[in-house]
């Protein structure tokens, strides 16, 4: 199943399957992308995470991808995946992917598509889909914008697992920390979050997405009314006062 807690600013997801190393199947992944559909207005950041201690997220079900036949039994279930992606990269609030344990394949794929991640120490990570018979796909094309060419082919092709460390120095993770440090870094990162206008983030969110799919200079562009819509609202003539009388 998948745990939600809406009750306060900061929205938390837990992918709740850790018998099954939190692996998802299509009808979880499902249920995964409508959880993140439902993150109210009041939200200012999601924290999602894996329940207990040994996985974020081990993949997508091999169980279920076993029992696949046929192309359009393929494509059904790996849009699920898309899907599940597609949620957190949408949703209008950066997500901070919690990692605690084995984050494998799929579990990979919605890693990178958070908006930061921070680690435990004694986080694994892979993309071992070769070694199963098929290709890493969908949000497995984000990896080069994160780790670079070279690196993804690593993963992708060699099925290799590294370790967090690893994971920080080539840039797939933001942050380690040891396991009993994790909720307090995230929670640092909450608070720093917290210190920023709401609609300057949900804004500054959405041009970040516009420049993955632009040229420099037409990201560059699309900076110039991303600008101007911040005036919409009187936070910037709020925290700018604000931020004159403190300094």
């Amino acid at each position: 199943m998948i745990e939600k807690d809406f009750s306060r600013e900061v929205a938390r997801i837990t992918i709740a399957n850790d018998r099954k190393l939190n692996s998802m199947g299509s009808a979880l992944l499902k249920e995964f992308a409508a959880a993140f559909a439902a993150v109210p207005d009041t939200a200012r950041c999601v924290i999602l995470t894996g329940e207990g201690g040994r996985a974020f997220m081990g993949g997508a079900d091999i169980t279920e991808m076993g029992r696949v036949q046929t192309p359009a039994q393929g494509q059904a279930f790996i849009e699920s995946v898309h899907g599940a992606c597609r949620a957190i990269r949408d949703c209008p609030v950066p997500v901070f992917a919690r990692i605690n344990g084995w984050c494998l394949g799929a579990g990979l794929e919605i890693a990178a598509a958070c908006d930061l991640r921070i680690s435990s120490s004694a986080a694994k990570f892979g993309m071992p889909e070769v070694r199963v018979g098929i290709p890493s796909v969908v949000e497995a094309a984000l990896l080069p914008g994160l780790i670079g060419w070279g690196r993804t082919r690593r993963l992708l092709l060699l099925g290799e697992t590294i370790d967090a460390e690893q994971a920080l120095d080539w840039g797939l993770v933001e942050r380690v920390v040891e396991p009993d440090a994790l909720d307090g870094a995230v929670q640092e990162w909450v608070d720093l979050l917290l210190l920023a206008g709401p609609v300057s983030i949900r804004n500054q969110k959405a041009l970040i997405r516009e420049w993955e799919d632009k040229s420099v200079t037409q990201g560059i562009a699309a900076g110039v009314p991303a600008f101007a819509k911040s005036w919409l609202t009187d936070e910037p003539q709020k925290m700018m006062a604000g931020f004159g009388k403190k300094h």
